[in-house]
């Protein structure tokens, strides 16, 4: 899958079944020295419970369960969520 392909998927919660946003073109956060995606970062609005950095919130690429054609399922374990 190219980079650009994730640009415009819908982002759902599993374990919530909520759907959280769209993926933009610029929030990934990509390691410099391997080039390997390490979380998607995702413009902050009805993130509750989520960590949340400077109007954001990063999730992990270990979160990510499913990425479709249309959608990216993620599911983020309770301990890693704030309450």
């Amino acid at each position: 899958m190219k980079l650009s392909e994730l640009s415009g998927k819908e982002i759902v919660d599993a374990k919530r079944a909520e759907r959280l946003g769209v993926l933009g073109q610029t929030d990934l956060e990509i390691n410099e020295a391997t080039g390997q995606i390490e979380a998607l970062i995702i413009p902050t609005g009805k993130w509750f419970g989520l960590r949340k950095q400077g109007g954001e919130v990063r999730v992990s690429w270990r979160h990510i369960k499913k990425i479709g054609n249309d959608m990216i399922i993620i599911d983020v374990p309770e301990e890693d969520q704030k309450l």
